[in-house]
């Protein structure tokens, strides 16, 4: 199997600072790939890769101290939007995680983009200030009628 590194719901949840059922929720909506082995999931470190847009790395082990953090999940659903708008928004977050990326709470920014139904799905993760920073984006952008 090689260097092929599986991880559990609940990993991936503590990884991604998530509670289980929303990575279940990623999973079911197709934003997060796994294999089902029986009645549960394994995702392959490559597809959380693929999600966060950074490497993956194995959670602490129960003997490793770890200092608290908040993280923040945000999942925002605009209607009649077209690509180029959903574009722009992208090149905006993607501004914002690059100004500020690394550190706890580092913003990480997924889009989705529906061409039949002109609708976009935007999930924010990271930590409180970083999220809402993002979300002000948006309302800029999404208030100027783009």
């Amino acid at each position: 199997m090689g260097d092929r590194q599986l991880y559990t719901v609940d990993q991936v949840a503590e990884l991604l600072g998530l509670h289980p059922k929303t990575v279940r929720g990623y999973i079911r909506d197709g934003r997060l790939k796994a294999t089902r082995l029986g009645s549960r999931y394994r995702i392959a470190s490559e597809e959380v890769e693929a999600f966060t847009g950074r490497s993956a790395s194995p959670p602490a082990g129960d003997d490793v101290r770890r200092s608290p953090r908040t993280q923040v999940s945000a999942t925002v659903h605009l209607d009649a939007v077209s690509p180029d708008a959903v574009h722009r928004i992208d090149v905006l977050l993607g501004a914002a995680v690059a100004h500020h990326e690394g550190g706890e709470g580092a913003l990480q920014v997924h889009t989705a983009y529906d061409e039949v139904r002109a609708s976009a799905r935007i999930v924010l993760l990271g930590g409180p200030s970083r999220v809402a920073g993002a979300l002000q984006v948006l309302a800029m952008v999404t208030e100027e009628g783009s």
